[in-house]
């Protein structure tokens, strides 16, 4: 038999895991399946800006051979104007990666920093990719606790109980998948000085930054402090709906003179896979000056915050369900009475759903949670058909009593 890597036995993406190839499955049997596991703007109606297609078409011929490995020069020059008017200090364009969506420069910023047995902190409940990267890196993910009832602002003591003498990074995710909350500057403050009490790299992962509700604002990491190094990661996908563009980039603040051999290894691996897809790269600039579709979408009267409402306020209308309101992003992480539907397996209260209903959630589970009592929904359905999908999870829920099911 040819077995796989042994690096992968720890390693898991529930977004795209047992319950979807279930999905997957009834599918094939001729049930249509309402997708509410991966935030994939596109097949609900959200798409990216006709100026922004018009970048990437207009450039294909250009588009034929590779870029710098870091991207194209016009690219990276229009994300450090864009990141230095918002507050980030003394980059340039050589600070900046584009990669194929923020998920490879995730991958390479670890792989570049961890050793085996290192340890990097990352939020609890996290984006699972995060913990994936540190553990396929032979790493240790310390997940911290962002707390339920403080409105899933992460736990700064929790933090600091578990830095160690191998903790090497501390991981950010504001706005948070897959709870929504918004970060303020008093807490993104506090972490920040954690980091640099104890020489951490900081990973700010942002990719959600301009989708924010109810006059909420979001804060860059990189702006409190020099004397920390900070990657911010970013990208098309969330921000300006062109998720299969696979265009992201991070940008390299802070702290960089004690990071020469670190940001040396990231140029290793962004060279070794040549470049990024070029086309996507030439949608950028115009995606960061001209771009004003999410603006729309988030007043209170644009689609994504009334669906954003419509979720809430029927979510939190099922007895045994109850939720905090997020403030950005479009995910919500409701909680379970575990008491009331018996629940001892989040996985397996997701695969009910799914086979009676035809409706694909998230456990809680799958975003590192350590009890069976959330799951993830994604709010991205036009308002007529999220309502239907909610009702068919209330009436789910009506009767549901857990059978734990023998392996």
């Amino acid at each position: 038999m040819i077995q796989r890597s042994t690096r992968l036995n720890s390693v898991h993406y529930e977004l795209r895991g047992q319950v979807y190839e279930q999905a997957k499955a009834l599918e094939q049997q001729g049930h249509t399946i309402t997708k509410l596991n991966i935030g994939n703007p596109e097949p609900f109606g959200f798409h990216a800006s006709p100026e922004i297609v018009a970048q990437l078409v207009q450039n294909l011929e250009q588009a034929q051979g590779y870029s710098d490995h870091k991207g194209l020069l016009e690219a990276r020059e229009a994300l450090c104007a864009y990141y230095s008017a918002k507050g980030l200090r003394n980059i340039d364009a050589d600070d900046i990666f584009i990669g194929n969506g923020i998920s490879e420069l995730i991958m390479h910023a670890v792989q570049a920093l961890l050793n085996d047995g290192d340890e990097v902190l990352v939020p609890m409940p996290d984006y699972p990719l995060w913990t994936a990267a540190v553990r396929f890196s032979g790493g240790k993910a310390v997940h911290y606790l962002c707390d339920e009832e403080a409105d899933w602002n992460p736990d700064l003591a929790d933090i600091r109980s578990r830095i160690t003498p191998r903790t090497r990074a501390l991981v950010i995710i504001n706005p948070n998948n897959p709870t929504g909350a918004v970060y303020s500057p008093e807490v993104l403050q506090q972490m920040v000085q954690l980091a640099a009490e104890h020489n951490l790299v900081v990973f700010s992962d942002e990719i959600y930054d301009k989708i924010l509700y109810d006059g909420v604002v979001h804060h860059p990491t990189a702006v409190f402090s020099d004397e920390v190094l900070t990657v911010t990661f970013s990208g098309l996908s969330k921000n300006y709906l062109a998720a299969g563009f696979r265009a992201g980039w991070m940008v390299m603040s802070g702290a960089r003179e004690k990071a020469a051999d670190y940001i040396d290894g990231l140029n290793t691996l962004a060279s070794l896979r040549v470049c990024s897809n070029v086309p996507a790269q030439y949608a950028i600039k115009t995606a960061l000056e001209r771009d004003y579709n999410m603006e729309q979408l988030v007043l209170p009267t644009g689609r994504l915050c009334r669906q954003r409402d419509l979720c809430y306020e029927m979510l939190t209308a099922i007895p045994g369900i109850t939720c905090v309101k997020p403030k950005g992003a479009f995910y919500m992480f409701p909680k379970v009475d575990v008491r009331r539907f018996r629940i001892t397996d989040d996985q397996q209260l997701i695969l009910d759903l799914l086979r009676e209903q035809h409706v694909l959630l998230v456990q809680g589970s799958g975003f590192n949670w350590p009890q069976p009592d959330h799951f993830r929904i994604v709010y991205l359905p036009d308002v007529t058909e999220l309502a239907q999908t909610v009702l068919k999870l209330q009436t789910f829920l009506k009767s549901y009593q857990q059978t734990v099911v023998a392996s």
